[in-house]
This record gives C-alpha cells, sequence and structure tokens, in this order.
C-alpha cells in the first residue's frame, strides 16, 4: 500500500502531541504473505475529534481499521488508546 493516503495525518490533525491523543499509531506495518497491505502508517486521533479515512480500493482503509479493533494483529510498530497499547490486555479500556 502507498503511504500517501496517511502521509498527510499528522498535519490534519493540527500536530497535536501523543498526551492529548485518545489513539496513536506509529509506524504501524501490517503484512499479507509477501503483500505490505500497511507501511509505516503514523497518525493521531484526538478526542471528540471525528476522522474519515479515505483511498482507493485497496490502500488499506479497512486493514487499519480492523487493526485498530483488533480483528487483525498488526506486524510492527505500536497502536495506543488512551495510552494502553494493543498488545497488552485491552478489557479495562474505557
Amino acid at each position: 500500500m502507498s503511504n500517501e493516503v496517511f502521509k498527510d495525518a499528522s498535519k490534519m490533525s493540527g500536530g497535536r502531541e501523543s498526551d492529548d491523543a485518545i489513539i496513536v499509531i506509529e509506524g504501524v506495518f501490517k503484512r499479507f504473505k509477501d503483500f505490505e497491505a500497511l507501511k509505516n502508517i503514523n497518525m493521531q486521533v484526538g478526542r471528540k475529534e471525528v476522522v474519515v479515512v479515505i483511498g482507493p480500493s485497496g490502500s488499506g482503509k479497512s486493514t487499519l481499521i480492523r487493526c485498530i479493533n483488533r480483528l487483525e494483529a498488526h506486524d510492527d510498530g505500536h497502536i495506543l488508546v488512551d495510552g494502553t497499547a494493543l498488545t497488552t490486555d485491552i478489557r479495562n479500556i474505557q
């Protein structure tokens, strides 16, 4: 996937610091065999912020959302929701 769909996400979020964000995505990669569905994705979503993920078919939109909601495991990088890494037990996230 081309990183072009997500390359300006930090600009759109006003360059906010990660401690103000409810969702932080840093250097996320997702591969399906030899295909890179997500390549070095970086973005932040603030509290009460509405974010729209747009892009052409096959650009990784659904894969990104599936990684955020843990329907898919990302291969590299970090996804934090309210400061909790999604690689840890998320039952306490509210």
